[in-house]
């Protein structure tokens, strides 16, 4: 393979032609069904998935066909079959569904804007996933007009992914068979540590989801008379949060939330500290004077991959400031995301979330613990010989530097899926969202020269994939 010719046509290939309706796609307010339960009358997911199917109709690929695949009452998949020269399968993944606008874009952007401003697309979406399809294509296209053979590979766009994915285990057993025998599995949703070489990802932490709820009063009463007399229901949140979570330290309490780490893994977390080095806190949008947990990076990287973390992600049963009156509320419901490591059980780790919670309300309470969706986290297998060779040439030809390797402290709810469904299979699991992107966030981004080398990255993989599984 060329790799000179390979990234001289992928680079031109995405500013003459991936460019533009990557930027109509950003323009679609395409939520995920969570966050617009009216999906379906509202047809934004609909009209960006036409987007991308017609766009890779017109794309000259050799063997492909193109179908938007539908079932009955969940989000249409698209789904993408292109002839290969080996049997074997290769099965490529992203998503198009968005997570919602939220505020804070700085002046001049927007969540619905595309905006292309020193080498990045800003807009929701357009890194976190709407550039997979993409990439896909113009990796697969590329080792065609270099005539480089590569095996059959299978293109899989979901649209639940920001939803849990909720979706995409009805698909994935509807599709089994015209799916194929897969060996190797790209999922271009997850992140980079820096813009400067390519990012493997070896793990993804879990996650639990759910609603705590905590009532008291039948109805609010002024503070006057009710504070002394019984506690705010706020304070028995408090309370009940401090069960899981030490407070001064953010240490999760329950041991079964926890794991061991791997030698690889702990390995890996070091050279990702070094690195990385500061950046691994400095490129955060801290305010003055904010300090992270520690300056020690390695236990900064450990606790953001293979610890347990809790946030308060959201809350119910409180006035705005402004219609805040002295009244003691009748109930606090908050939202809660509890991170949890690798290797841990979700389902078992929610349920004994929802126990510790409810067990002994404070003063008798009424404690509600509603849970939304349990995903375990991911712990990737080791490389084959082939793969960590092709991922050194690639990173190496496209980037100039060396690959480095992550554990993600976010999600990627598929990833146990079809590493049950595909045990025997290969992973590279890589992705753009590289420093300040902000996926879920204000001002989110696309690098646009990352997408590029990743998209080069992925033609080396197929190249090499196919010379492993031929024997050549």
């Amino acid at each position: 393979m060329d790799t000179q010719k390979i990234g001289s046509f992928v680079n031109s290939f995405w500013d003459e032609t991936v460019l533009p309706t990557l930027k109509d796609y950003v323009a679609i307010p395409a939520l995920s069904p969570l966050f617009d339960t009216d999906w379906e009358k509202s047809g934004h997911l609909e009209k960006a998935m036409q987007l991308m199917a017609d766009w890779c109709r017109k794309q000259p690929v050799k063997g492909m066909k193109v179908e938007i695949v539908r079932l009955p009452g969940r989000t249409p998949l698209l789904f993408l079959e292109v002839e290969g020269d080996a049997k074997e399968t290769v099965l490529l993944y992203g998503h198009m569904d968005k997570q919602p606008p939220v505020t804070g874009w700085r002046e001049g952007l927007g969540p619905w804007k595309p905006v292309v401003e020193d080498g990045k697309l800003y807009g929701r979406g357009s890194a976190d996933d709407g550039y997979a399809v993409f990439s896909a294509v113009a990796a697969i296209r590329a080792l065609q007009e270099q005539e480089v053979p590569h095996a059959r590979c299978v293109v899989l766009i979901e649209a639940s992914e920001e939803s849990g994915s909720s979706d995409l285990p009805a698909y994935i057993e509807h599709l089994t068979e015209r799916i194929g025998p897969v060996n190797f599995i790209v999922c271009l949703d997850s992140g980079a540590g820096n813009y400067e070489q390519l990012w493997a990802t070896t793990s993804l932490r879990g996650i639990v989801v759910g609603s705590l709820h905590v009532n008291i009063l039948s109805e609010g009463v002024h503070s006057g008379s009710g504070s002394g007399i019984f506690a705010s229901s706020f304070r028995i949140a408090r309370i009940l949060l401090s069960r899981i979570e030490d407070e001064n330290t953010g240490e999760i309490r329950v041991k079964e939330f926890h794991t061991e780490i791997p030698p690889e893994r702990q390995e890996q977390i070091r050279d990702m500290a070094r690195i990385l080095g500061e950046s691994v806190y400095r490129d955060f949008p801290l305010l003055a004077g904010f300090q992270p947990l520690t300056t020690d990076v390695t236990e900064l990287v450990i606790n953001n991959t293979w610890r347990p973390a809790l946030a308060v992600v959201g809350a119910d049963g409180f006035p705005a400031l402004e219609n805040a009156g002295n009244v003691m509320r009748p109930y606090t419901a908050l939202k809660l995301s509890l991170r949890l490591p690798p290797r841990v059980d979700a389902d078992k780790a929610a349920a004994r979330l929802k126990e510790i919670l409810e067990a002994d309300p404070p003063y008798g309470a009424t404690v509600r613990f509603d849970i939304e969706g349990p995903g375990s986290g991911w712990d990737a297998p080791p490389f084959a010989p082939w793969l960590q060779a092709s991922l050194d040439r690639s990173s190496r030809a496209f980037f100039g530097k060396p690959p480095a390797f992550l554990g993600e402290g976010g999600s990627i709810p598929f990833m146990n899926l079809l590493g049950e469904k595909y045990p025997q299979a290969q992973f590279l699991i890589t992705g753009v969202l590289g420093p300040e992107s902000n996926a879920h966030g204000p001002n989110e981004f696309l690098h646009l020269a990352t997408a590029k080398n990743v998209t080069a990255c992925v033609s080396q993989a197929l190249a090499d994939h196919f010379q492993a599984v031929s024997g050549g």
